[in-house]
């Protein structure tokens, strides 16, 4: 493999914040995406993360970060940059 064909993961740095939904017919009710919003460094997703938990219709957010294969188009596991208020476990992401 030549230096032209090696590729660099890309990383996505993203805040995501949850709402809660209202519970169905079956009694359940949960967290829901509200947002989703990609930055170009970790600091600027943890900070924006940070904020949006203080917001009064925010029920939690979560700043991480993934790699993605550019070749591939394959994402890999999210690592958490930090999780705030109600957020779903990590099985559930």
């Amino acid at each position: 493999m030549t230096n032209s064909e090696r590729t660099t993961d890309k990383i996505h740095y993203i805040c995501q914040t949850y709402v809660e939904k209202e519970a169905g017919r079956d009694g359940q009710g949960g967290l829901k995406i509200a947002k989703q919003l990609e930055y170009s460094t970790a600091s600027e997703a943890q900070n924006r993360a940070e904020r949006e938990a203080l917001s009064e219709d925010c029920a939690g957010a979560d700043a991480y970060m993934v790699s993605e294969d550019p070749n591939s188009g394959e994402v890999g596991e999210p690592r958490f940059l930090i999780r705030l208020g109600n957020v779903p476990e990590f099985d559930d992401f």
